[in-house]
């Protein structure tokens, strides 16, 4: 069986370098995928291609419109959504993404350390599998591609 595995969520770490670095390893029949993660690109997308704009609102009201279209397509098709949730930003894009895969019907694993336990209940408590490190999620894509 082969799966689309969406990865969602903080963007200041390699998490996604060392999922993608387990798949290829174990060679697993899986396709990764996920949202722009370039920063700048992400946030200035709308100010680029439809004009400047002079309250950040609408600047950031256009970016995530556009960055929605490649969201929505990539959720829609995933078969799993991984979502990190970093250290340091509040993560409410990937809390997002989170509830959306759940009201898709996708399953969802959450990857965050035991510091944010509390504040995720709600999150984890719709989630699959609950995991502190990549390596955990290369784990559970491992045994289902058994």
């Amino acid at each position: 069986m082969n799966y689309t595995v969406y990865l969602s969520g903080e963007i200041h770490t390699d998490w996604r370098d060392k999922i993608k670095a387990g798949v290829k390893e174990h060679n697993l029949p899986i396709t990764l995928v996920g949202p722009v993660t370039d920063h700048e690109a992400s946030d200035e997308v709308g100010s680029r291609i439809l004009g400047a704009e002079d309250k950040p609102f609408w600047k950031d009201h256009k970016a995530s419109k556009i960055n929605a279209i490649r969201i929505n397509k990539l959720l829609n098709n995933a078969d799993i959504v991984v979502v990190r949730f970093g250290e340091k930003y509040k993560q409410w894009n990937a809390a997002f993404d989170a509830g959306q895969a759940v009201a898709l019907g996708k399953s969802l694993i959450v990857i965050h350390s035991p510091e944010h336990t509390h504040p995720l209940k709600e999150v984890d408590a719709q989630a699959l599998a609950v995991t502190e490190t990549p390596e955990q999620v290369v784990e559970i894509l491992l045994y289902i591609c058994q």
